[in-house]
């Protein structure tokens, strides 16, 4: 009889047993940022506001970010750090997905 009622149970726990960190982004806009070219309010209207703000090597940075972890194993991640200089225009980013 308790074999029948563990089974449920460790199926909701694998279910609720799971993380998510961050927030989705349209992954599918990054090839339009162009260095050099593209504003930090052109990056606002292609991603929405940042994850993250912050500073790496005295330019800031803007963190989009989607990090998905389940119990099992498996995850869903997806990672864009856009950078830009004092007159607010990309000077570099680096986009990451890991699919499973």
């Amino acid at each position: 009889m308790k074999f029948k009622t563990l089974i449920p149970a460790l199926a909701l726990l694998a279910c609720i047993a799971c993380a998510q960190v961050g927030k989705p982004f349209p992954e599918q806009n990054v090839l339009a940022i162009k260095k050099g070219v593209t504003t930090k309010e052109e990056v606002r209207r292609l991603f929405g506001e940042p994850w993250r703000t912050g500073y790496e090597d005295g330019e800031q940075t803007w963190t989009y970010g989607n990090y998905r972890y389940t119990v099992l194993g498996q995850r869903e991640n997806a990672d864009l750090v856009v950078r830009f200089n004092d007159k607010d225009v990309v000077t570099s980013y680096s986009y990451s997905a890991t699919k499973n």
